[in-house]
């Protein structure tokens, strides 16, 4: 008994070795910053001299006196109730249909799954490129169809729904999970379902969609958590100003703007807790109606 338990505590301790780098770092660079970010979100901070204790201040400033705040989380509001559904949409699309048996897949898989790793800066000032108002190439191809294409990042009303158009560039990503999950299907519920005489609609609905349901949660909650984290495209096509008349003002960019343009620290801090407060509520919410709509066939046996 004596050995057994000298053995365990040897395995323990040599295991605890191994994860301690991984430890050590997540102490040092993602838990201390998180805590310092939540002290500093209490202070008034400009990174130049110590942080001075405020209190509340900075968020009462935020939900009282800052209209850029809620400009930001409208236009991020906004964005994410467009991209995320559509960005789902998208994906499993593209994911059916190359789920298909047909000649070339792996090149097409390939196709569509690059443009997910390409860097988000050459990405966005290509979209830059293609919406721009004079010389872009949809606003040409919309001419000679006799239609007068819109200023899109240079209007208000179309900024929003032109990034939103850009994030389906980077639909790959979504469709190479949603294609594991599709090809995870068993095969002999299509062919159960194709006895009980259910069309091609009728497996898609009830077969295709509840096996998938655990892939289509983690890939809304990866969305969600996602669209709320825009920052790349608006702050290079925008030159990180948000215009036009802050119609591209994304929460993550106004809180870079209050920390590196205005060296108010302590505020952006303080932004930031309220956003990780927002993404948690969200992704709680999905959790909980999850029970209602995700389909684990573990469970359904257990």
């Amino acid at each position: 008994m004596r050995r057994s338990s000298t053995l365990l505590r040897r395995e323990a301790l040599d295991g605890f070795l191994f994860i301690s780098p991984w430890i050590i770092g997540f102490l040092l660079f993602t838990l201390g910053p998180m805590a310092y970010s939540l002290y500093a979100s209490f202070c008034d901070w400009d990174m130049l001299h110590p942080p001075r204790w405020v209190g509340l201040t900075n968020y009462r400033q935020m939900f009282t006196d800052d209209f850029r705040f809620a400009k930001s989380l409208g236009v991020t509001l906004k964005y994410s109730a467009m991209a995320l559904p559509l960005g789902v949409v998208t994906s499993l699309g593209i994911a059916i249909l190359l789920n298909q048996k047909v000649k070339g897949l792996t090149f097409f898989r390939a196709i569509y799954y690059i443009p997910a790793i390409l860097p988000g800066v050459a990405v966005a000032m290509l979209w830059k490129w293609i919406f721009n108002p004079e010389s872009g190439v949809i606003n040409l191809l919309l001419a000679r169809l006799g239609i007068n294409g819109p200023g899109w990042f240079t209007d208000p009303a179309w900024a929003v729904p032109a990034l939103v158009i850009m994030s389906l560039w980077g639909a790959g990503a979504g469709m190479i999970i949603y294609l594991a999950g599709l090809q995870s299907v068993p095969t002999q519920l299509y062919e159960a379902a194709e006895i009980d005489g259910a069309g091609a609609w009728m497996k898609f609905r009830s077969v295709t969609l509840p096996m998938i349901s655990p892939t289509i949660f983690f890939n809304v909650v990866m969305g969600i958590i996602g669209s709320f984290q825009v920052f790349t495209s608006a702050f290079v096509i925008t030159g990180g100003a948000g215009s036009p008349a802050y119609s591209t003002l994304f929460y993550v960019l106004y809180l870079y703007q209050k920390a590196f343009n205005y060296f108010a620290m302590g505020y952006a801090c303080a932004l930031a807790w309220v956003l990780f407060l927002i993404i948690l509520t969200l992704t709680l919410i999905v959790f909980w109606s999850g029970k209602h709509w995700v389909y684990y066939e573990a469970e359904r046996k257990g």
